[in-house]
């Protein structure tokens, strides 16, 4: 049968059993993710289900917004570590977090050490208004600094839709691109789909990442996909580089 007749595959059946995760919100009551400790576990016993074998949580640092701190996350994940194992719930996890690029970081990062994914990978996002006067000074000053930025989902960034040639000028800068899964079933719009699928088409991507805050994300993963399926292999691939992030 014509490959473009096949059925499309449900999003949650292309995450194997060995899927490691590398951005969701799951620490309790530190950012707009999960609510409470209730939250957290029931979001967690779906990733068990979905197939997540590990995921490292980031919560959001924006000093203007979700002032965390590392040591505020690092001790939430202790507490939540030892809640979860009291349910039972013992899927591997760890803490990273997710750094909103603007002035404070810039000055940020050059002071104070970053909790990062693993080893020098460190996660970053920008508004989804405009992207920062100095983003390519940060960017730069970021890898001087040791650091290799992770952009999560670079689809998501509106204002770089007219102008794809800025994609590849955050690729030449240095970034990693990081596809939030949802995007792939259409749950922030068509748009943002058929960016993704584009990206993912001229191979930009390097992980991918769930970016679960809460259920109606998790509900999402038993949507089928909207990319095409000749595009399927690629997707298969980016979600086995998050291998590397195995721990």
């Amino acid at each position: 049968m014509l490959s473009f007749l096949k059925s499309k595959p449900y999003l949650k059946d292309l995450l194997t059993g060995n899927y490691v995760d590398i951005h969701s919100h799951l620490l309790p009551g530190i950012d707009d993710g999960a609510k409470t400790i209730g939250d957290t576990s029931k979001l967690a016993k779906c990733f068990q289900e979905m197939g997540v074998s590990q995921f490292i949580t980031t919560p959001h640092i924006s000093h203007y917004i979700w002032n965390n701190s590392p040591e505020a996350i690092i001790a939430k994940h202790a507490e939540t570590k030892l809640l979860l194992e009291g349910e039972n719930i013992k899927i591997p996890f760890q803490a990273a977090a997710e750094y909103f690029m603007d002035d404070w970081f810039e000055t940020h990062f050059q002071n104070e050490k970053l909790l990062t994914l693993k080893d020098n990978y460190v996660l970053v996002e920008m508004s989804y208004m405009n992207a920062p006067v100095q983003l390519y000074k940060i960017l730069f000053d970021l890898q001087v600094a040791g650091y290799i930025p992770v952009l999560a989902h670079p689809e998501r960034y509106l204002f770089y839709h007219k102008n794809f040639n800025e994609y590849h000028k955050l690729k030449k800068a240095g970034c990693l691109f990081q596809l939030n899964l949802l995007a792939v079933v259409g749950y922030y719009g068509s748009e943002i789909t058929k960016v993704a699928e584009e990206l993912l088409k001229k191979g930009m991507y390097d992980f991918v990442g769930t970016d679960v805050h809460h259920n109606n994300h998790i509900a999402s993963f038993k949507q089928k996909i909207k990319i095409e399926n000749s595009n399927v292999p690629a997707l298969k691939e980016i979600i086995a580089n998050n291998q590397f992030f195995k721990f």
